[in-house]
């Protein structure tokens, strides 16, 4: 089993950061150094910081990233920390900053993780395992009610009260695999279906116990402060909600006048890249420059 996750959008994302040799650019994301290691080789007197809330993703991307160790320094920290983390080390503006929110291949494949359903592990699904809340106690200890909104508010799920209470019934739940099938005995029958039916509420799990809604919430309102002049902003997302979060504060930034979106379409992986990489078909890319503030960008609708 590869620990390595696969850069999603790898070309696009090189391309649209525009790389200076010399520039200092900022892996909010890092994971195993997949956009990282691209970035690295591309920089001479430059540097790169990747963060990231993983601690074993920081130890197999600091080997890899062992030949352009003078380039680069890792950050044990959560995305949020933007701020904090530039100013600690006393950073340059930034001229680019990327953001793939997307969980790693290292979290996805690693069954103790209990990220997945396709194996019977515990119920965890902590990025960072220092971190107190575990996906087992919202499952196990969580209020019906509570377990309902949370399925609807964090993944749309609109079979949210069916699956908490069926989850409420079958406690105590044992472990990712006993989760699934509860999930999917509770779920209302729609004929075939493309997504396995536990699916949203893992999703809903995940991003409760990492907090990933008020972790990107504060990341977008942090980094604009840490880039400079012309550096870009470029943020991977995976699902509705949170790219929805990343096109409305990019087009607050753009009526503020002080950024203005590159990608008026968001940037979609092509079918080749999906065939050899089937997670990242869900990937959608949003890139923002930094203006001048006496700079005029009208603002405009996008897709």
């Amino acid at each position: 089993m590869s620990v390595l996750h696969t850069p999603v959008l790898l070309e696009e994302v090189l391309n649209w950061l525009q790389i200076q040799p010399g520039g200092t650019y900022l892996d909010a994301t890092v994971g195993t150094g997949g956009h990282a290691i691209e970035i690295a080789r591309r920089l001479t007197t430059g540097h790169l910081v990747g963060m990231d809330r993983d601690p074993r993703a920081l130890e197999i991307t600091r080997e890899r990233l062992g030949p352009h160790e003078r380039q680069v320094t890792l950050v044990h920290a959560e995305f949020s920390k933007i701020g904090e983390v530039a100013q600690n080390l006393k950073l340059p503006p930034l001229n680019g900053v990327i953001a793939d929110l997307g969980i790693s291949s290292l979290e996805l494949d690693t069954p103790e993780r209990g990220f997945s359903f396709r194996w019977a592990a515990p119920l965890d699904m902590r990025m960072n395992p220092d971190s107190p809340l575990t996906a087992e106690e919202i499952v196990n200890f969580w209020p019906e009610k509570e377990l309902a909104y949370l399925l609807y508010k964090n993944a749309e799920e609109r079979d949210s009260r069916r699956i908490a209470r069926a989850i409420v019934r079958a406690r105590p739940i044992r472990d990712t695999e006993h989760l699934a099938t509860v999930v999917a005995g509770g779920r209302k029958a729609r004929g075939r279906q493309r997504l396995h039916p536990a699916t949203k509420t893992f999703l809903a799990l995940r991003t409760a116990v990492n907090r990933e809604e008020e972790e990107l919430g504060q990341f977008l309102s942090r980094t604009p402060a840490t880039l400079a002049q012309g550096g870009r902003m470029i943020v991977l997302s995976y699902h509705s909600l949170e790219d929805r979060m990343v096109k409305h504060e990019f087009q607050r930034l753009a009526r503020e006048r002080t950024f203005r979106v590159l990608t008026k379409k968001v940037v979609l992986p092509g079918g080749e890249e999906i065939r050899n990489n089937p997670r990242s078909r869900s990937a959608k890319m949003r890139v923002a420059e930094k203006v001048a503030t006496t700079e005029s960008s009208a603002p405009e609708a996008w897709s």
